[in-house]
């Protein structure tokens, strides 16, 4: 059971009504860190997850509509949550295509979701971090951010980007108490990952254990899925004291895919 290190904390979580990003909330919580949920959606059911967080784990969960596409509305969700001791960058699309096919809009909007919105979030955020003399950034990279795969150029270039933001953020705030670390991982289980499967199975002609191993994960050398879990268990570690002087840097929780 996960001691509740973070008591007295705020966490805001973008993108993370489902995935990597609810994985982490979900962590963050358990710590005791009261949570802000975030998408670009305003639905009863996100604002029923919230409420299903609080109960599960006796702390304070909002949900807040923010599209962070958009840099005002990046900005306007450090402000409306009304504090931000922990910030999880986690936003993030994917679109697959060859360079000279890839479609102008879906660069845009995977530059600005995956990285630019990193750099929003961060920016607002810090004030106050500084101000308190502690806080913490972290952004979701990929195993993407330190290494490239073909037709995924908008992907590998905003999570590189991300990646560099996350030094020079770690450079700008040594000494104040705020840190800034990347998580880096490879393929995860996560809900829409799951959904590929049959299709993958269907495609390949092959069970569903030898497309998860042949298919899926043929670059992750330990050949089974990372977990949202233990992208979250990554992200606690990053706020507790054993973090202090971690800043700036990247954690791969990849199965050695980068080791390669």
């Amino acid at each position: 059971m996960t001691t509740k290190i973070l008591h007295g904390k705020r966490a805001i979580v973008t993108g993370s009504n489902s995935g990597i990003g609810l994985g982490i909330a979900e962590e963050l919580a358990a710590a005791g860190a009261e949570v802000v949920l975030n998408s670009f959606t305003d639905r009863d059911e996100d604002h029923a997850l919230a409420a299903e967080l609080a109960q599960r784990h006796g702390v304070a969960v909002r949900y807040i509509k923010a599209d962070m596409s958009k840099g005002d509305e990046c900005r306007a969700l450090i402000e409306q949550s009304g504090g931000c001791d922990i910030l999880v960058n986690n936003a993030g699309i994917q679109h697959v295509a060859k360079l000279e096919e890839f479609p102008a809009e879906k660069w845009d909007a995977i530059i600005a979701i995956n990285m630019s919105s990193a750099f929003h979030c961060t920016a607002a955020a810090l004030p106050a971090m500084y101000q308190a003399g502690w806080g913490r950034v972290i952004n979701v990279a990929s195993a993407h951010g330190l290494t490239a795969s073909p037709f995924k150029s908008a992907y590998v270039a905003a999570k590189h980007g991300v990646v560099g933001l996350t030094k020079v953020t770690g450079l700008e705030a040594a000494g104040s108490g705020v840190t800034c670390n990347a998580i880096c991982p490879g393929y995860v289980l996560t809900p829409i990952v799951e959904k590929q499967i049959p299709d993958q199975m269907k495609t390949h002609n092959m069970d569903r254990e030898t497309v998860i191993k042949e298919v899926m994960l043929s670059r992750q050398p330990s050949g089974e899925f990372a977990t949202t879990e233990q992208v979250g268990g990554i992200a606690v570690f990053l706020c507790s004291g054993a973090a202090d002087q971690i800043t700036g840097t990247t954690i791969s929780v990849d199965g050695g895919w980068t080791a390669l």
